[in-house]
């Protein structure tokens, strides 16, 4: 009884926080009381092999309210879970096509892609974890009502420069799910991401009912002026953390402006100047206030 009134809570959570985050786009003040939430990066990733399966299955266990997949797209323009261009550092390409160790995902079929392991990696006991369609994360992450995806369009650039228009698979695919109605966004929200300003500002055209956030990491990407030009596109701004320690005023600034912060990543294993990854997580959301963050480490969210 307790379980299931906690799963009902942090699902009405969600849908809170990316409501707030859709009220930028009707001229709303952003909710000042939308809850923190929690972007598992690439996953648990670091307890499980990034984009796989298992990374996406515990780090909706340890309570994520958003799954994060990165993009990629295969020879025959299929999305997949993939953060790096090429296959090298997280498959094992080099043993089942030595002669295309240094492919991109884009020059294999997914046909070829699924030959490939993506867990052993990690660890041995991960071995046989395979590379994830979207289509497939989609489906996973479904079967846990109220855990959203938080999808980022990696490399658009690069695909253009291929003749591959990754934004138009991406769209498309989204609306042969339907995750862009408002009733779907209820129990499985979605929000879009990308350093690229052209792939944010033609989704805010083209699936204008999701939020979609800004990728940063220079100073003068958080400068005022900048954060009140970004809003004409986004919902949201994800600066990387050491902007926001080094600017934290750039937080109530892009508040101001209407736009959510999110930062990234935070995650066990780096030294910082924090005892521990909780620590610094909770200096972030609550004495800088954002919004929002990615972890590797969704076990060691500090919630309140």
């Amino acid at each position: 009884m307790i379980i299931g009134h906690r799963q009902r809570r942090r699902a009405v959570a969600r849908v809170v926080f990316v409501v707030s985050v859709l009220s930028v786009a009707a001229d709303h003040p952003r909710a000042a009381d939308a809850p923190k939430q929690l972007i598992a990066h690439r996953g648990a990733s670091g307890y499980a092999p990034e984009h796989t399966p298992a990374a996406y299955r515990l780090a909706m266990e340890q309570r994520a309210d958003f799954v994060e997949p990165d993009l990629a797209v295969t020879k025959d323009n299929i999305l997949i879970c993939l953060h790096d261009d090429s296959l090298a550092r997280t498959t094992d390409i080099a043993e089942v096509y030595p002669e295309r160790a240094k492919a991109l995902a884009n020059d294999l079929t997914i046909a070829e892609i699924k030959r490939l392991d993506a867990g052993k990696w990690f660890r041995p006991d991960f071995a046989g974890q395979r590379i994830q369609t979207f289509q497939e994360a989609i489906d996973l992450v479904r079967t846990h009502p109220g855990t959203g995806l938080y999808p980022e369009l990696k490399s658009p650039e690069l695909y253009q420069s291929r003749g591959v228009d990754q934004v138009r698979l991406f769209v498309d695919l989204i609306k042969a799910n339907g995750l862009e109605k408002p009733e779907s966004l209820k129990t499985t929200p979605v929000i879009i991401q990308s350093f690229d300003e052209t792939a944010i500002r033609r989704v805010a055209r083209e699936l204008p009912t999701i939020p979609r956030v800004l990728l940063v990491e220079r100073r003068g990407d958080v400068s005022e002026a900048r954060l009140r030009e970004i809003r004409t596109f986004a919902t949201g701004v994800a600066p990387e953390k050491s902007l926001v320690a080094a600017h934290p005023e750039m937080v109530a600034q892009a508040h101001a402006a209407g736009l959510t912060v999110t930062c990234w990543t935070f995650r066990a294993d780096e030294k910082t100047g924090f005892p521990t990854v909780r620590e610094e997580m909770s200096k972030f959301l609550y004495d800088y206030g954002i919004d929002a963050l990615f972890t590797n480490n969704p076990d060691q969210f500090p919630r309140r």
